[in-house]
């Protein structure tokens, strides 16, 4: 009897590190970011993937993006049991070099050419957790291939969801069988927007446990709009130390007032109410763009959202969201007003192609103001510099306002503005830590609480800097590009959380920039 225990309790031991092995070999695979064939569901005792130049998450094992990691061109074949092919994969990947976090820029070259823009990395990071409230599949067209969105399938996917990535671009998402309601430290820490995962746990599962955000650093976020909706939705909402932790046996519509406008909180409420009993509305809601995509997303999969786009958003609760349908993110109003503001920085003449010219309204404004030519046709702006730049007085607001997340790199334009330029920052009460890094290089800029006043026009010359933020990297680029002689910057994962190849879309318009080693 004892003898049989034993043997019983080997085999065990045996089949558990078995099973070990081989969720490690596919966690391995789901982190690729460009798999040419995935596993489908009949393919479930063998499963077959080409490796060739994939996207690795670059803060695990390396990044292939610029094809400087590169797997022979090989058909890989994962069989239950071959675990000694499984090691060979992992080991193969873990061997690829990390790229460096540091980049050198050399300066006073003009931008000139064409340049398409990604889809939206704001969208993106929102679309990827309302897919959890499908009921069935989705498939995601035009999502720029970014860290934010690697972490985010990684996320998904713990929590049961299927993710496939079609090509570069396009992600089939199921998440028919999601089991976790829980986001831990572990998965959130390098993501900003973490958060978006409560409404859509709460939708979808009736609860939700979410760590604080991480990602950039510019300032607390406040959440309190987000518990307010969620209570009034029937939600029993406890924080401490920054987890949230959402139950709700019965979600139940209602009428929710932002006390101010906050992007987060109206996706949010929005993504709960989704399925939530009766009709929701959300006033004073807010109306970015990525919102109304957001919302556009849900309403293809079945939802019934109403005014967004407006402060006014009203949801009828739907039982399911059937899916099986696909959608396209729209293009990213941040990544189009950097180029723009990097042609006219660089004394350049780009045109800025695949964008949405409403979106760019406020930024096309203050930019022809400063003595620029803006050209806006169709899906295509073209901003040309053909005399010195004027000053301009800028605030930041809620859209249709100037966007916060442009505030960076159009301060570090306004130090070749004649004169004196006012910035204020009206989202954000910590979002000029690269104020010190720009006058590093040479710039006369004085933060006044929110308000950073601007000396120019003052030549620029190369330094050793730090991108402290996502958006801030972006802007000590363009500073690098204007200035003279060379700057080195370090902390490029920050912009690769929100570019997609940044660097090589730059150099396709005349610069000269490269990662250091």
């Amino acid at each position: 009897m004892k003898e049989q225990k034993s043997k019983n309790a080997k085999e065990q031991k045996s089949k558990n590190a078995k099973e070990r092995k081989s969720e490690r070999a596919y966690r391995i695979i789901w982190i690729m970011g460009q798999a040419d064939a995935v596993a489908t569901n009949k393919q479930k005792s063998e499963r077959v993937y080409n490796i060739d130049n994939h996207n690795i998450d670059n803060n695990l094992i390396g990044d292939s993006r610029k094809g400087n990691n590169q797997i022979d061109n090989e058909q890989i074949e994962i069989r239950e049991g071959d675990y000694k092919r499984q090691n060979m994969l992992e080991e193969e990947i873990m061997r690829m070099p990390k790229k460096s976090d540091r980049i050198i820029i050399n300066g006073e070259l003009p931008l000139c050419g064409n340049i398409s823009i990604s889809g939206a990395k704001n969208a993106a990071v929102a679309v990827i957790p309302a897919a959890l409230l499908v009921d069935g599949w989705c498939r995601i067209e035009n999502v720029p291939q970014i860290s934010d969105v690697e972490i985010l399938k990684s996320i998904v996917s713990e929590m049961g969801a299927k993710v496939e990535v079609e090509d570069s671009n396009t992600l089939y998402i199921d998440a028919s069988n999601i089991h976790s309601h829980v986001a831990t430290y572990e998965m959130v820490k390098d993501l900003r927007a973490s958060y978006y995962l409560l409404g859509a746990l709460l939708g979808r599962l009736g609860s939700a446990e979410v760590y604080p955000p991480g990602g950039c650093d510019f300032g607390f976020r406040p959440i309190d709009q987000h518990i307010k909706g969620f209570e009034a939705l029937g939600a029993v909402v406890t924080e401490s130390d920054g987890i949230v932790v959402a139950n709700a046996s019965n979600l139940v519509g209602a009428i929710v007032y932002l006390d101010i406008v906050s992007v987060g909180a109206t996706l949010n409420l929005m993504m709960a109410a989704v399925k939530a009993q009766g009709t929701t509305i959300i006033e004073n809601a807010a109306k970015e763009p990525h919102v109304v995509d957001v919302a556009n997303f849900l309403n293809a999969m079945g939802a019934n959202i109403r005014g967004a786009g407006t402060d006014r958003i009203r949801i009828k609760g739907v039982e399911k969201l059937p899916g099986k349908a696909s959608y396209t993110i729209i293009p990213d109003q941040i990544e189009a007003g950097t180029f723009m503001i990097a042609a006219a920085a660089t004394g350049g003449d780009v045109c800025v192609r695949n964008i949405i010219p409403k979106h760019m309204e406020s930024l096309g404004a203050k930019l022809t103001e400063m003595g620029l030519s803006v050209t806006f046709n169709g899906d295509w702006i073209r901003v040309k510099r053909e005399r010195p730049l004027k000053s301009a007085n800028i605030k930041t607001m809620p859209y249709p306002g100037f966007p916060t997340d442009l505030q960076p790199q159009v301060s570090a334009l306004l130090t070749q503005a004649d004169g004196t330029s006012t910035v204020t920052e009206g989202i954000w009460i910590n979002r000029f830590k690269y104020i010190y890094e720009l006058n590093k290089m040479g710039a006369r800029i004085k933060v006044e609480g929110k308000k950073a006043l601007i000396r120019g026009a003052t030549p620029l010359e190369g330094a050793r800097v730090d991108a402290c933020d996502l958006r801030a990297g972006a802007a000590i680029v363009i500073a690098g590009m204007m200035a003279k002689g060379v700057t080195e910057l370090t902390g490029v994962r920050f912009i690769e959380r929100g570019y997609e190849d940044f660097v090589s879309k730059l150099n396709s318009l005349g610069a000269d920039i490269r990662y250091d080693g």
